[in-house]
């Protein structure tokens, strides 16, 4: 009896302590392309893990589509790799979940099938691997070590505070005259404050917004692909036409592009590109598809 209740009680602990530590992460990062493969989704690998996870209730995005929060924090995410240790006549595999810092925290079993077909070999042994992730019970649970940092001046403020009320000399009457009463000299030098010469600054004067044209002919369909801090646009030749970076309100970007910089901003439910030719304000409209 003891032997069977001691592999029992560990295995229950092992998923215990797994599901803790899944729990601290948002999202599973599926890349579009594994190392051991040559090609994007190949065997459609990427799309059946990415189906997977879902249904057993992770939220699983690809790395070339990163939310904003991801974006913003990576290590709100764990990334997911397949290590391919298959022979001639079988295909193993393993996935693992690794941190923002490479430290592995949770590996699958491993899957193993004899299909011939790679295909249907690698479905299978996916497949299997997702017998230790199912049922875990896994709920995303905000913890301090995924918030983004945050920077607090208030023992500074305290300081000068502190500082201010330590300093002053109360008491001491500020002299307006400074003058010597002696055998040997004799002078006498006004210290009153003098009024100033300089007068309050006019508020600054109204600037008139320039006005835009803005085209819509030739705005064909273009498609947002997440970087680093933003989008890059790709038409469908494909080819990158502008880099968007975002900015600090929301739905304008500083877009950068072959011919024109400039910006990137939402007016209703349509964008468009604004850029300057000489002196002149340009502007088209932007069919994109995120």
């Amino acid at each position: 009896m003891k032997n069977f209740f001691l592999p029992l009680i560990l295995m229950c602990s092992f998923y215990g302590v797994s599901q803790a530590e899944l729990n601290k992460y948002k999202y599973i990062i599926v890349p579009t392309k594994f190392e051991a493969f040559k090609n994007e989704n190949q065997y459609q690998t990427s799309t059946l893990i990415k189906y997977h996870l879902v249904e057993n209730g992770f939220t699983a995005v690809y790395d070339n589509d990163l939310p904003v929060d991801l974006m913003a924090n990576r290590c709100l995410g764990l990334l997911l790799n397949l290590e391919d240790d298959s022979s001639m006549f079988t295909t193993k595999v393993t996935l693992t979940l690794k941190d923002c810092l490479s430290n592995v925290v949770y590996t699958t079993v491993e899957g193993v099938s004899k299909e011939k077909d790679y295909k249907s070999a690698f479905s299978e042994a996916i497949k299997e691997c997702f017998v230790s992730l199912s049922g875990l019970g896994y709920k995303f649970e905000p913890s301090q070590d995924n918030a983004l940092p945050t920077v607090s001046f208030k023992n500074d403020v305290k300081r000068i505070e502190e500082k201010a009320t330590a300093e002053p000399q109360q008491n001491m009457p500020n002299p307006v005259v400074q003058q010597k009463a002696t055998l040997e000299e004799q002078s006498y030098k006004s210290l009153e404050p003098v009024q100033s010469n300089i007068g309050k600054a006019e508020n600054k004067p109204a600037m008139a917004l320039p006005k835009v044209d803005y085209k819509t002919e030739g705005a064909g369909v273009l498609y947002a692909q997440a970087i680093a801090n933003g989008y890059q646009l790709v038409d469908s030749t494909p080819k990158i036409t502008l880099r968007m970076y975002a900015t600090s309100q929301v739905d304008f970007f500083i877009a950068e592009g072959d011919d024109h910089n400039g910006v990137v901003m939402k007016k209703g439910d349509k964008w468009y590109f604004e850029y300057y030719e000489g002196e002149k304000l340009m502007g088209q409209e932007l069919n994109i598809k995120f």
